[in-house]
């Protein structure tokens, strides 16, 4: 059901990177690896598309981290040969809630994910590069990002690839093991998984996502496949609700042509 050609995709990705650089008068590439597998997989996509010089990343833990984070991706960086900076959003992140304290988790980490974006603006300017996004279909379905963190980037590889098959197009590209095998998480703080925090595992959210969205079918539908009534309504009512995180902001109509909604050229207009 969601078995893809492996060598297809690595090869329309290849070139989707190397297009999405190119074509914008940009010969590098930059992104937060993170150390879990999908900032693994657009950093093993982009040294093929860019080359190893062309291509960097930025190592960003707060203090709540884990440490294998960071080790896992020292790792990919050393496989692929290339560079890569550690910059500690900690201080930054509690000069902030020392002044406005919370103890409320996701606050915390979205302003960890905002800082992680801010950071890699900054150098993408001092690369003269553009910043590749990492969000992978099933979390933009979800609305599970960021605004304007980690769902913010010039472009997104793997944004129509949902996480199981991340994880297919992971082991064909030889990632480390211990990134692969390793619970998917926003290491927002300890022990968080991603599947603990949306409630249910990526494997079943990725069939019902496929069937709602890529075959259109009626949640009724999915009920006799043996997918449960709860399950497929909690989907649903995540995508609906999410849907403002995947288009732009809105703008009111007060003339002939209003960006949006008569004024739409494509992306890549005149490139």
């Amino acid at each position: 059901m969601l078995e893809i050609n492996l060598d297809t995709v690595e090869g329309v990705l290849v070139n989707f990177i190397a297009d999405s650089i190119y074509k914008n008068g940009f010969k590098n590439g930059i992104l937060g690896l993170s150390g879990g597998i999908d900032s693994a997989v657009i950093l093993a996509l982009a040294q093929r598309a860019l080359g190893k010089d062309h291509t960097f990343s930025l190592l960003m833990p707060y203090k709540l981290s884990s440490q294998s984070s960071i080790s896992d991706a020292k790792i990919l960086c050393e496989q692929l040969d290339v560079p890569y900076e550690i910059i500690d959003i900690s201080p930054s992140i509690d000069a902030y809630f020392d002044n406005y304290p919370t103890e409320n988790k996701m606050l915390i980490g979205n302003k960890c994910a905002r800082e992680r974006m801010s950071i890699l603006y900054d150098y993408s300017v001092r690369k003269n590069a553009l910043v590749m996004g990492t969000s992978n279909k099933s979390e933009l379905l979800i609305g599970y990002s960021t605004l304007f963190g980690d769902s913010a980037a010039a472009f997104l590889p793997i944004g129509d690839l949902y996480k199981t098959q991340v994880f297919a197009l992971a082991r064909h590209l030889d990632i480390p093991r211990e990134i692969i095998e390793k619970k998917p998480s926003a290491d927002l703080w300890k022990n968080q998984t991603d599947e603990g925090e949306i409630g249910i595992t990526y494997k079943e959210l990725d069939e019902i996502l496929y069937h709602l969205i890529d075959r259109r079918e009626k949640p009724e539908q999915l009920i006799t496949k043996g997918y449960s009534r709860e399950n497929v309504g909690k989907i649903i009512k995540m995508i609906v609700n999410s849907q403002y995180k995947r288009t732009m902001p809105p703008v009111a109509k007060l003339q002939n042509r209003t960006i949006g909604i008569d004024f739409r050229y494509l992306r890549d207009w005149n490139k």
